[in-house]
């Protein structure tokens, strides 16, 4: 197997995109060889712990409501493009999301770690939902056959939150500025959305690799 290495944020709606439509590429190979694995990066790391109300998120990003509009307006022309919806509507909270990294790295343990981040996208850009409060995540935790009550039991602690700064912050070394990052067998990155095709033909040159004579 190939390590695959997805560095995200699960607010970032360029991940949901991207991460979509490598998974449409995993659908067509599914003889692929990647095993994948999700990595810490918040894209804002500084959010008070509760978040913040997303019209004043907005105002203080981007200076104003119309300002913002046209910041998206390319995210909502690709997740079309995707059939993706994104309902910008629906989100009254941005959230801070290291207590979300927390328990993608918790799923990661129970070998849900992949499942964990598509619900939490889903959650976020498809239902609008807070997905930094605490009750939101041991629901998600509870769909995905985790103990509900151990997570929520982690949350109120600061269990692994030192760990998750700190590997973003190694990212950040690494010079990652921006999400999502792919590195492939933890030598290649392949930055930013791309599409199906793509990575169709990433799987299918390392596959022939993978099948030549030593």
């Amino acid at each position: 197997m190939v390590k695959l290495d997805i560095i995200s944020d699960p607010i970032c709606p360029w991940c949901y995109i991207g991460k979509t439509l490598l998974d449409r590429a995993l659908a067509e190979r599914p003889e692929h060889p990647f095993t994948i694995e999700w990595h810490p990066f918040q894209l804002n790391p500084d959010m008070p712990a509760d978040g913040m109300d997303r019209r004043e998120y907005l105002e203080t990003k981007f200076g104003g409501k119309e300002a913002a509009v046209r910041a998206y307006a390319p995210v909502v022309e690709r997740a079309k493009a995707a059939d993706l919806t994104i309902n910008f509507e629906a989100m009254q909270r941005t959230p801070n999301t290291l207590d979300a990294h927390r328990l993608l790295h918790w799923a990661g343990i129970e070998d849900k770690q992949d499942a964990a981040a598509m619900a939490l996208f889903r959650a976020y850009f498809e239902e609008g939902r807070d997905i930094g409060a605490h009750d939101l995540l041991g629901d998600l935790a509870d769909g995905l056959g985790m103990d509900a009550a151990v997570v929520l039991k982690l949350l109120k602690s600061d269990a692994d939150s030192a760990d998750i700064s700190a590997r973003d912050a190694q990212f950040r070394k690494m010079g990652i500025t921006g999400v999502p990052t792919f590195i492939v067998a933890g030598q290649h990155a392949v930055p930013g959305c791309q599409g199906t095709d793509l990575w169709l033909q990433v799987i299918d040159d390392i596959t022939a690799q993978i099948a030549q004579p030593e």
